[in-house]
């Protein structure tokens, strides 16, 4: 809870407590000193310290006098310190869900060469989770408010707004952006985001999702460098347990998602050396300093391979693929500074 809410509830139950002590003072008062009704005596009470200006049960005699006039006395401070509190309470909630979205907005802007996530459906959460995972800054953008909610609760840093205007991505921060999710359930929507995401940032690499086949090559000629098809990647996988079960499931325990069981990497050369001269695998000795095995490698042209030589020279601007426990995953990233 936000400290400052937590200050102003704190100060709600003391002047309740406080509404609670003066009118059981009054109650009691009436009974014992000018001899009323319980009824009666809470009667007298409620209006003494409301001030509504009904007049009294029975004539008062001097002593109730003297207590009626400290009892309008300290229900005037106490009535008006609830009303003051509560009244700063109700401002004080606004402003601050104000500066929240004011913090996170900076906290956006500080962000570069980060991903923005369209949506946080099924595929944006999943998403979303993966990156945190793997502790990337990522900006997600949602269109229903409703889910604003179950953001925070997730601590995902979010802008509400449409996505098919160019100042909710700009917001979000797809200028300065490395990578672009478009998770959208709608593929026309999703054609206009990328279209859109493509427009601010030339460079940007677009990764969508598409319900219809038919909508593969649309995307595509947009400006996506990937189009997913969720519903045929589930059916391929789902084929494929039965095909290759034991393979399959090797293959999901190396895709669950949490810090602990991150088990793949794909990692930059140049995190390994700064010389101009290029190492092999085999200089880098990546077993016996981490314990991870080299797996694949892709070249400066984004070609892939599976499984490279060990006197493979690793070109700049490329990169290798790394498998390894949580335990020699963490070591690689010690061993090299990487985030």
């Amino acid at each position: 809870m936000n400290p400052l809410i937590k200050f102003f509830r704190t100060k709600i139950y003391t002047a309740v407590f406080l509404l609670v002590v003066i009118m059981l003072i009054g109650v009691f008062g009436f009974v014992m000193i000018s001899g009323y009704s319980w009824i009666d005596a809470f009667y007298m009470t409620v209006i003494t310290m409301t001030t509504v200006g009904f007049g009294e049960v029975s004539p008062l005699d001097d002593q109730s006098k003297i207590f009626t006039i400290f009892l309008i006395l300290a229900s005037v401070v106490i009535v008006g310190y609830a009303l003051s509190i509560i009244t700063e309470y109700i401002l004080s909630k606004n402003d601050v869900e104000e500066l929240k979205h004011k913090k996170m907005q900076k906290k956006i802007e500080s962000f570069k060469n980060h991903i923005v996530i369209c949506g946080y459906g099924r595929n944006g959460k999943q998403a979303a989770r993966k990156l945190m995972a793997y502790k990337k800054k990522f900006v997600v953008i949602e269109k229903n408010k409703e889910m604003e909610a179950r953001m925070q609760l997730d601590e995902v840093p979010y802008v509400i707004g449409n996505a098919n205007e160019d100042e909710t991505l700009i917001t979000a921060g797809v200028e300065r952006a490395s990578c672009f999710i478009s998770a959208l359930p709608n593929d026309a929507d999703n054609l206009f985001v990328v279209l859109s995401a493509r427009q601010l940032n030339s460079k940007i690499n677009i990764i969508s999702r598409a319900s219809n086949e038919s909508s593969y090559d649309k995307l595509k000629f947009a400006g996506a460098n990937n189009v997913i098809l969720p519903d045929k990647i589930g059916g391929d996988h789902m084929a494929s347990l039965v095909v290759v079960p034991g393979l399959m499931e090797f293959i999901d325990n190396l895709s669950i998602v949490g810090k602990s069981n991150i088990n793949i990497e794909e990692v930059a050369v140049e995190k390994f050396y700064d010389s101009k001269k290029p190492k092999t695998i085999r200089d880098l000795d990546l077993r016996k300093k981490t314990g991870c095995s080299v797996i694949g490698y892709k070249d400066e042209n984004g070609e892939y391979m599976v499984n490279p030589e060990a006197d493979m020279e690793l070109a700049r601007h490329s990169k290798i693929i790394v498998l390894g426990r949580p335990e020699q995953i963490e070591a690689l990233n010690s061993e090299y500074g990487i985030n």
